[in-house]
């Protein structure tokens, strides 16, 4: 039976936690205060306007938001951090809106999905700061969150993450953080060889607690309660009260980042829900596989944590659009080349803003738009999880593979990779088809991962379970308070 995280498990390792945390002056902040900043007590606001980012101090804790100023240092917060994409780029009527996550501790959204795991194991005693590891598998950037969670919590991390990645990842895991770094063979789609490190740990270091985000349900209860109001709140400022909420697309990944889709539907019953993958492993659209170079989608599997019951269609993206636009948006040529098509300087300035699985999101939105045919009374909202600063090496590799970007190619790939996107390889979703793929979730989670086919069942029949694993949030609130009240320093600060 799947059971929500909402009881203390070991009472020593509780209170072992909430002294390590008075010792090094460590505050937890609440989910609510990540979906509302303004929440958060003017003391510690006072003291983040002279916090980087990205700096190795637990008040950036309360940096885990969607609402961070845009800037490096000394920001605060404002609204939901977003740019709209205008038919001139995108192609087609309908608005297609993406949240960014560059301004996130990391420059990625993933270390909130990461919190959404480790801190409700830690105020339940599930966790012990002071004698066990965090282990974090990852694609890429949820590794790197978790490990940035882990310093900030005071505790040591191992970062699992494929090989293939790119260099950025690798060197500010170990310079930055100075984690433990795993690099399993293969590239992102290559998650089986993670599971299979996971289970030597198990094995071998009993120190080591494996946070999975593809079966941690702390990670789609962040995104449900965090990055679904945050779309909610840029509908309705991009809106005005006229316009129809149409389509959320988002890569499936671990699926934490779909299951705003889920918080989506309560507003908006008729939303489009739509899994973005790689047309090089196209796991939900055609049972394939393979490798792919969209870094950050992990797939060959179906989550655990995806409800595939709310999705209603899966497009799949080919990996060479993704990394011809990346160069297209982030290259002197392909700017200069842009604003003679016609796209004005702000937009061509605002595309380094989108990493290479945020082009995949664009194009689905896309495919989306053309599939679903929407006008301009229709809104499609996406998800930038990363930014070009995670990808500096691969520009200098194509350069190298490809020789130098100019405004030929820049030609080519606006032509071919954007303006030509079609609604091929795509499919709507009946309740067969979703049962289908959720199904699949048994080869993975039963026979490899030793979980119990009655709870694979539960997740489909169950019509409150996800409610249940959703919702569990506002108990965390809870005991996120009564942990902060024994360490006493809320009082202090």
């Amino acid at each position: 039976m799947i059971e929500p995280v909402d009881r203390v498990t070991d009472g020593r390792a509780l209170e072992n936690a909430i002294n390590r945390f008075r010792e090094r002056g460590i505050i937890l902040p609440t989910f609510a205060q990540h979906r509302n900043p303004d929440l958060i007590p003017d003391s510690i606001r006072k003291k983040l306007r002279d916090l980087g980012l990205w700096d190795i101090n637990p008040l950036n804790l309360f940096r885990i938001t969607w609402k961070n100023e845009p800037v490096e240092r000394g920001g605060l917060y404002g609204g939901v951090n977003f740019i709209e994409l205008p038919r001139t780029l995108t192609g087609v009527n309908a608005r297609i809106i993406m949240l960014i996550g560059k301004w996130f501790p990391t420059g990625a959204h993933k270390v909130g999905a990461a919190y959404g795991c480790l801190a409700p194991r830690i105020t339940t005693g599930g966790f012990d700061p002071t004698c066990q590891k965090a282990v974090w598998p990852s694609t890429g950037n949820y590794c790197r969150g978790g490990a940035f969670d882990s310093k900030l919590m005071g505790t040591e991390s191992v970062a699992i993450l494929p090989e293939e990645m790119s260099r950025e990842r690798f060197e500010w895991l170990r310079d930055v953080i100075g984690s433990e770094i795993i690099a399993t063979p293969g590239c992102e789609s290559n998650v089986k060889e993670i599971y299979d490190k996971c289970w030597e740990i198990r094995r071998t270091r009993p120190e080591c607690v494996i946070f999975n985000q593809f079966d941690e349900f702390g990670n789609a209860a962040w995104h449900y309660n965090i990055t679904g109001p945050a779309i909610e709140e840029v509908f309705n400022l991009v809106s005005k009260g006229a316009g129809n909420l149409a389509a959320y697309v988002s890569a499936t990944g671990s699926a934490g980042t779909i299951a705003a889709g889920d918080y989506l539907r309560t507003i908006a019953p008729h939303v489009k829900v739509v899994a973005s993958e790689a047309l090089q492993c196209p796991t939900l659209l055609m049972n394939g596989f393979g490798g792919h170079r969209i870094e950050g989608i992990g797939d060959k599997h179906v989550p655990w944590i995806h409800n595939v019951k709310n999705t209603d269609a899966v497009t799949a993206i080919d990996d060479e659009d993704c990394v011809r636009l990346f160069r297209l948006f982030n290259e002197k040529k392909g700017h200069d080349t842009m604003r003679a098509l016609g796209i004005d300087a702000a937009t061509a300035d605002n595309l380094p803003l989108l990493g290479i699985s945020g082009i995949g999101n664009l194009l689905s939105a896309i495919k989306t738009a053309k599939y679903f045919e929407m006008t301009a009374d229709d809104i499609i909202i996406t998800i930038a999880t990363d930014s070009a600063e995670m990808y500096s090496s691969r520009l200098a590799e194509m350069n190298e593979e490809r020789g130098a970007y100019d405004t030929l190619q820049a030609v080519r790939d606006f032509e071919k990779c954007l303006a030509a996107i079609a609604c091929d390889n795509m499919k709507e979703l009946t309740y067969n088809d979703r049962k289908t793929i959720h199904n699949l979730k048994y080869y993975t989670w039963v026979e490899q991962q030793g979980k119990d086919s009655a709870d694979l069942s539960q997740l489909w029949y169950d019509r409150e379970i996800w409610d249940r694993m959703f919702l569990q949030v506002d108990l965390w609130d809870e005991l996120i308070n009564d942990f902060n009240r024994r360490t006493g320093l809320l009082d202090q600060i």
